[in-house]
């Protein structure tokens, strides 16, 4: 056994191998998130929105344990920052220069988050 796995056993941690079905290898793609939550969880529904188009279809549904979900946020803030170590600063809509990129306005009031 190499001395990693020692190590991971004896710290209580799991290797998992993790396997893509071929049917989910392309992904979905969203570029729009609604966030809501329980006690017990939150629910993150992603959802494509087309420009001009009234209505936007869930493409995937997430729901973790609120700790799940806080460490999704620590990867994905870790992941960002190193993204914009090599790619430079991500802009947000709301510090764009003129009409922000994804050419709809969410609604403002309906939102949960």
């Amino acid at each position: 056994m190499a001395d990693d796995q020692k190590k991971q056993q004896q710290q209580g941690q799991q290797q998992v191998n993790i396997e893509l079905p071929e049917e989910m290898a392309d992904g979905e793609y969203a570029n729009f998130v609604v966030i809501t939550h329980s006690h017990a969880e939150f629910i993150m529904d992603f959802t494509r929105v087309v420009p001009g188009s009234p209505k936007a279809k869930v493409q995937s549904r997430v729901i973790m344990a609120p700790q799940n979900a806080k460490a999704f946020l620590n990867a994905l803030e870790n992941n960002i920052q190193r993204y914009e170590q090599q790619h430079g600063e991500i802009k947000t809509p709301g510090e764009q220069d003129g009409p922000g990129p994804f050419g709809f306005n969410p609604p403002k009031d309906v939102l949960p988050n």
